[in-house]
């Protein structure tokens, strides 16, 4: 059974939609641990209602980034983790940590990526008035938000779409096709190898796409 570990730092609303699908037994892997960088992150006591195992690794006690990783890496390999799902984690990780998780840590974001890297996807999207807006499924690298992409939730932006609004409906986007990508990693119908993403055995050249317009 795949071993996974949630990296969290606010509410955990990804992390309840992972707890749901493994309570719902729709997810084959188990979450064996939830590390915060945050002690006062909501998405411990998510956690630690349903008894997985909790660290709270405080990156302002460590005098450098790539200390503060190492100790997150440790309690990784603690755990005896595969695979490592960031769900809300703002911390920007160092390129050692990423490269020892290489094909192993997944994460998501708020936008069609390559479209709009970075922060403030929803009102990017607002102000070049985009049809389409959705979140993606990625593999992490160490370039920010370029992995290789593995499942997109797209949906089509309302006339009457605002900021509050639009970040809501890819919110429940992320909550449907996060839980699924992980599924797919668990049983292996996607894989990772030698830097090359496969589908069902063939290559994946571009993400798959989940639509709710």
């Amino acid at each position: 059974m795949i071993k996974i570990a949630v990296l969290v730092s606010g509410n955990g609303s990804n992390l309840q939609a992972l707890i749901d699908a493994q309570l719902g037994q729709h997810l084959s892997g188990k979450i064996v641990g939830v590390i915060s960088n945050k002690a006062d992150a909501y998405a411990l006591e998510r956690a630690q209602q349903v008894q997985i195992e909790t660290r709270v690794i405080e990156h302002k006690a460590y005098p450098k980034r790539e200390i503060f990783d190492d100790a997150m890496h440790q309690q990784l390999l603690d755990w005896d983790v595969d695979l490592v799902v960031l769900a809300g984690f703002m911390r920007i990780l160092s390129e050692k940590f990423v490269r020892a998780w290489e094909g192993k840590m997944i994460n998501i974001h708020p936008s069609l990526l390559p479209l709009y890297k970075g922060m403030h996807t929803h009102q990017r999207v607002l102000n070049t008035g985009d049809m389409f807006h959705g979140c993606t499924v990625h593999y992490v690298t160490a370039e920010l938000d370029a992995g290789p992409a593995l499942l997109q939730g797209v949906l089509k932006v309302n006339q009457h779409d605002n900021l509050t609004t639009l970040a809501k409906r890819v919110h429940e986007l992320e909550h449907v096709i996060y839980p699924q990508v992980v599924e797919w990693i668990c049983t292996q119908t996607i894989q990772y190898q030698a830097g090359q993403v496969l589908y069902k055995g063939q290559p994946l050249i571009k993400p798959l796409q989940f639509c709710q317009i």
